[in-house]
């Protein structure tokens, strides 16, 4: 059986790691061809695109490398036809995905897409597009699949990915010393994975102050250098940068502050009190705001429909509101309500084993409609 999976972000090759391996274990004979990054590489060769080559943050960046991206639709259409896959699984990425799984349906392939765009947050009308382009929708949050059923389009809620590899996650007991940290509480600083986000993120994260009795640990993208990041730290002592141990640095921390997206999600599952932020380009945040239909930004708080965490979204993204913001969740109550509200998280999500359930949807579907 031949696969042909596209990842095009982060959280999407850690995902598609998962979901490789969880297939593999549960059929021999399957062949994968892909785009992702390092975790995918870890459970099948080499990826044909990399995910560093494929991420754009914003509409801005997203018109200004359009011949890039139009040329990896030009790429991906050619592989897949030199391939033939019985499948092609799309997961999340959709400005990309979506738009692939027009052609594939088209040409006959096959369609499975693993981890909802968040059609629910904005663009509602595209949930046509799965309706006429995806034979086999898998969804990873609770209330995904009551959004789609209410457009009478039929989702499988197969749990989270996250949920599976963090809930139990042991901590190293080797990772203060293997990465020269002293005693000192650990406010971990997660300004995303792509440099455009880390640009915008990361100085004014740097800027806000905490007690001296914590240090400070940036958890360092994989994908990128580690110059790029020292290039904001002239001028700052005491702030160690740490790569590829994210899920440590989280696990060992205190608090943390978090650029929107997945990692706020992550940072709940490990029962980290976050403050969460977002900031993009002026045009990117003007036209955002005018679609986007949910009230919350991170995962933690749509998921439990409620503002537990902190959320600092453009100008209110500084450094006066993120230091009261990082006070409130060191100590006191408002840490107490964070922790007791990451509880209900775990309860909502620890029910499934979702790549272990992805996997048997996908493989009983292109069985019975061989």
């Amino acid at each position: 059986m031949k696969l042909y999976i596209i990842a095009g972000e982060a959280s999407g090759d850690l995902h598609g790691a998962a979901l490789m391996s969880a297939i593999t274990a549960k059929a021999s004979s399957i062949h994968f061809r892909y785009w992702g990054g390092n975790e995918m590489k870890k459970i099948s060769g080499t990826p044909v695109k990399h995910i560093r080559d494929l991420s754009f943050m914003g509409f801005t960046e997203v018109i200004r490398h359009l011949p890039t991206i139009l040329g990896n639709f030009r790429f991906a259409k050619r592989d897949i036809e030199e391939y033939r896959p019985d499948a092609l699984i799309l997961i999340d990425y959709p400005g990309f995905n979506l738009r692939m799984a027009k052609w594939a349906r088209k040409k006959g392939y096959k369609v499975i897409y693993y981890i909802s765009p968040q059609l629910w947050a904005w663009n509602q009308s595209r949930a046509e597009k799965i309706r006429k382009y995806v034979d086999l929708m898998l969804v990873i949050l609770p209330f995904e699949k009551r959004f789609y059923e209410d457009r009478q389009i039929n989702a499988h809620y197969v749990g989270h990915p996250l949920a599976e590899r963090l809930i139990d996650l042991p901590s190293d007991p080797g990772f203060r010393t293997r990465n020269e940290l002293d005693g000192r509480k650990i406010i971990a600083l997660l300004p995303g994975s792509r440099k455009q986000e880390i640009a915008a993120m990361l100085p004014t994260m740097l800027r806000s102050q905490w007690p001296e009795e914590y240090q400070c640990v940036i958890a360092a993208a994989p994908s990128q250098d580690k110059e790029f990041y020292q290039n904001y730290l002239k001028g700052l002592k005491d702030i160690r940068i740490i790569f590829g141990q994210t899920y440590q640095v989280l696990k060992h921390a205190h608090a943390a502050i978090v650029t929107s997206g997945t990692a706020t999600l992550e940072t709940g599952l490990l029962k980290v009190p976050q403050v969460v932020c977002y900031k993009g380009s002026w045009l990117s945040y003007n036209i955002a705001r005018r679609l986007i239909k949910v009230k919350y930004i991170s995962l933690v708080n749509l998921i439990l429909n409620r503002s537990l965490v902190p959320e600092l979204i453009q100008s209110d993204f500084n450094a006066g509101n993120l230091t009261k913001n990082l006070e409130d969740i060191l100590e006191g109550p408002k840490r107490q309500t964070i922790l007791k509200g990451y509880m209900e998280l775990h309860e909502k999500l620890s029910d499934k084993k979702a790549s272990e359930s992805a996997a048997q949807l996908i493989l009983d579907h292109i069985q019975s409609n061989a």
